[in-house]
């Protein structure tokens, strides 16, 4: 038993390592790359979608106060008040993840649409309208109230709507730890905050940080020029991810 729980600690460690560069490097991702591993750590599905949450909020935070000054609270809100009322709809209706039907549909649709935008992004342009905001805010609560992974909805509207990869990364991240906090607040009421997602949280903490500050480095030396293909390939990359462990 001791074992075991050392392999998970060591697991849960490694991963927010792991979760936390990606995070830091694209500007999304946390809940994608820990979540394939997680659940089968935890001992319910709730449970590991609250430490996922919990961890990505801890990184969001360093982020977000390291780049404050280039948040447009204007262009924000509607996206995350839409994403506030749709996740927490999602959240109250979780039991269990068992559609598979859905997880395959939803790792094709990431797949194609990253495709789409390598292809034609010089062409395309996301209007920062309600109407935009609104649709990528939906999409963004089903996928985070359901999944934990709220991202790729979110950062293709960012990625196209914001001017340089500063802005992109500073409201990417408002937008998650905002939309975090709120769903933790509505898991913890659920019962899925418990002792041992307090425990593990504090494990995944030393990796949290570690990841953090590599992908910090790494964002700072990425060319604004291919920045955005980088984030692309992500998202295409986690509808694999998506499908594989379907």
């Amino acid at each position: 038993m001791i074992i075991a729980r050392s392999s998970i600690v060591l697991s849960i460690f490694l991963l927010s390592i792991g979760a936390s560069f990606i995070q830091r490097t694209t500007g999304f991702g946390f809940g994608i790359f820990i979540m394939t591993m997680l659940p089968f750590l935890m001992p319910s599905y709730g449970e590991a979608t609250t430490l996922s949450g919990l961890l990505a909020i801890t990184t969001s935070a360093a982020i977000v106060w390291r780049l404050r000054n280039y948040v447009t609270w204007q262009r924000l809100w509607p996206i995350l008040l839409t994403f506030i009322i749709v996740s927490t709809i999602a959240i109250f209706t979780l039991t269990r993840i068992e559609d598979n039907i859905l997880r395959r549909i939803l790792g094709v649709a990431l797949i194609l649409i990253s495709i789409y935008f390598m292809l034609f992004s010089t062409r395309i342009k996301l209007p920062t309208t309600k109407k935009v905001q609104v649709g990528a805010g939906t999409l963004s609560g089903l996928m985070g109230g359901f999944f934990g992974m709220q991202g790729p909805p979110a950062v293709l509207y960012f990625i196209q709507s914001e001017p340089t990869k500063e802005h992109y990364m500073a409201m990417a991240q408002t937008y998650f730890l905002i939309g975090n906090l709120m769903m933790t607040g509505v898991r913890a009421y659920n019962g899925f905050f418990t002792t041992t997602v307090a425990v593990d949280y504090l494990y995944g903490l030393g990796g949290v940080i570690i990841g953090t500050m590599l992908g910090a480095y790494v964002f700072k030396h990425i060319p604004n020029r291919i920045f955005r293909y980088i984030v692309y390939a992500y998202i295409c990359i986690s509808g694999f991810i998506i499908l594989i462990t379907n």
